[in-house]
């Protein structure tokens, strides 16, 4: 694939470092390949994995990524929880658990499969009356946000290290994976919060075949210097 190609129409996948924004990664392409770009549904900064960017004509494709499945694997952290739900905010409340065992963990999974009804965080890019709940959130604003049906899949348990569990889900379109972990220590009489998060994969596109930003700039040079020995 040249510069040129992308340039008139590709989709490109890449491997999200963690501490990076989605419009980071979006703002790199942009300037590196001069190319329209577009993102296919973001990431949080502190979650790594599969961002699909959409350049040229192919920026029309992105509804049909948006509506495909995607699957995450993560680590929650029982006993306490955050105000953002995940590693962003300091741990505002801890719990005793004491009185939770790996079968109470291992079986409660299934409670979750299917159209539930979820809280978005109220850090989250939501708009609220026109702004963005996080900004009214770091604002001080008390407020609420609608619960929405969303879809899991497939939410498996891959190993329990209490306080430490690691999971693997596949959902729909919309979905908090942080909102499900805080219901997940909820449902468990407890606190939750989400201290890893990977997405691996949306549809049939695969973290592993994904470009890691070293990759893509090493990349791009190397197509830049072919143009110069032309």
């Amino acid at each position: 694939m040249t510069l040129e190609e992308i340039r008139s129409g590709a989709v490109l996948l890449f491997d999200k470092p963690f501490d990076w924004s989605s419009f980071d990664v979006v703002n790199k392409v942009k300037r590196w390949t001069k190319a329209k770009v577009g993102h296919a549904g973001t990431l949080d900064p502190y979650a790594t994995g599969l961002l699909i960017l959409c350049t040229g004509k192919f920026t029309k494709r992105i509804p049909e990524f948006q509506d495909t499945h995607k699957e995450y694997t993560g680590t929650m952290v029982l006993g306490a929880t955050t105000p953002s739900y995940d590693r962003e905010k300091e741990i505002d409340q801890r719990f005793d658990t004491s009185a939770i065992t790996v079968n109470m963990v291992a079986e409660l999974p299934s409670q979750f499969i299917g159209d539930i009804m979820q809280s978005p965080p109220i850090f989250s890019a939501i708009y609220v009356n026109g702004r963005r709940a996080y900004k009214k959130a770091r604002s001080g604003h008390d407020f609420e946000i609608e619960k929405r049906k969303v879809s899991l899949y497939e939410f498996e348990i891959t190993a329990i290290r209490l306080p430490e569990v690691d999971f693997r889900i596949v959902c729909g379109k919309g979905f908090y994976v942080r909102s499900l972990v805080s219901d997940f220590g909820k449902a468990l009489n407890n606190g939750a919060y989400l201290s890893a998060l990977r997405r691996t994969r949306i549809g049939n596109y695969h973290v592993k075949d994904a470009w890691t930003i070293e990759q893509f700039t090493t990349y791009v040079h190397g197509e830049e210097q072919k143009a110069k020995d032309l």
